[in-house]
């Protein structure tokens, strides 16, 4: 019995590989994308500047790896002459360009923001909804800097961002977010990684 036991404990082997998702994040400069992942992956966030092009990161969770293509609102520096263009609209314009591929979407916003910026974010939101190579994957809004006085509360913003007619039927999750409260945020991910697997097993995969 003992020699039985010893076996099934040495001949066990590695646990099975964890999944792997891939997720494109988006949102408006400023909204605390880059922060958020870089305390995810447990980096340094000294000097953390505003995205260039974009930038993929693979984010461990317990039970699933989620590789995260952040996507920038700044211009890449050696763009072809199409996309050498200043300003954060300009960039947007190709955000699509790097959706294929994804299985799910982190949107990014600044609950703090103006007026005008939360107008934009909400604009920017409503697209991604509708857009096509988007409209029928998993999405995780996180209503960032809730650390912020002036931060409005998560039921102001789906208020606000009209999210129960615009997303109804859709799979998603709202939560308010915030460096100083990372469990949550991870937690929060952890409600996505559970919305990828639902659709992975709708879809038939194993």
């Amino acid at each position: 019995m003992d020699y039985l036991c010893f076996r099934t404990l040495c001949c066990k082997g590695p646990p099975p590989p964890r999944p792997e998702f891939d997720v494109v994040c988006i949102g408006l400069t400023g909204s605390g994308k880059s922060s958020l992942l870089s305390y995810l992956c447990s980096e340094t966030n000294q000097h953390i500047t505003p995205t260039t092009g974009f930038n993929i990161k693979a984010v461990p969770f317990q039970n699933a790896i989620l590789n995260v293509k952040e996507l920038g609102a700044v211009c890449l520096p050696l763009s072809p002459p199409a996309l050498a263009l200043s300003g954060a609209d300009s960039i947007k314009k190709y955000w699509s360009r790097y959706y294929q591929g994804s299985q799910g979407v982190v949107f990014v916003l600044d609950s703090a923001a103006s007026e005008d910026d939360m107008e934009g974010a909400r604009t920017e939101l409503h697209s991604a909804l509708h857009h096509p190579q988007l409209c029928t994957l998993p999405f995780l809004i996180l209503a960032n800097h809730q650390d912020k006085p002036a931060a409005r509360s998560v039921q102001e913003i789906k208020k606000y961002f009209e999210l129960e007619p615009l997303a109804r039927g859709k799979s998603w999750v709202l939560e308010g977010s915030s460096v100083d409260s990372m469990e949550a945020v991870r937690e929060s991910f952890s409600q996505l990684i559970q919305l990828l697997e639902e659709k992975d097993q709708d879809s038939g995969r194993v």
